[in-house]
């Protein structure tokens, strides 16, 4: 049995063959590249596994193409803010034990009243990114 780990730091990559797979400690945005790279073998089916804790809102925009997020609110409360295929927008409040999905090519972002934790689970092959 391997150790316990804090998602925080090192995200598991859940991948072929239902492996759960520790990642390398993330060390900020280029981590994802490196990321995509050690699991590009299991494309649009790998997903990583990641929890993260908020003080502010989020200053940006992204998109995951290849596949499904799913967003659970641990602590606190965020509201989800998604960007509809017909162009409107559409806010989902989430408090702690409630999830949302972000569908396969929804632009989404986070806007948070105070702190929040929430772990994803994101199909992060050609995720995008951009300025809110």
């Amino acid at each position: 049995m391997a150790a316990p780990g804090d998602l925080r730091t090192h995200p598991v990559h859940l991948g072929l063959g239902a492996k759960a797979i520790p990642q390398p400690e993330f060390a900020g945005m280029a981590w994802y590249e490196a990321y995509a790279a050690r699991t590009a073998a299991d494309g649009a089916e790998g997903r990583l596994v990641s929890l993260y804790d908020f003080a502010e809102s989020w200053d940006s925009w992204e998109m995951h193409p290849a596949g499904d997020e799913l967003v659970v609110c641990i602590a606190g409360e965020m509201t989800l803010i998604q960007v509809l295929p017909n162009g409107a927008f559409h806010s989902e409040p989430l408090q702690a034990g409630q999830y949302a999905i972000n569908p396969a090519g929804t632009w989404h972002t986070a806007d948070l009243a105070g702190p929040a934790t929430a772990l994803f689970v994101t199909a992060g092959q050609g995720t995008q990114h951009r300025r809110r």
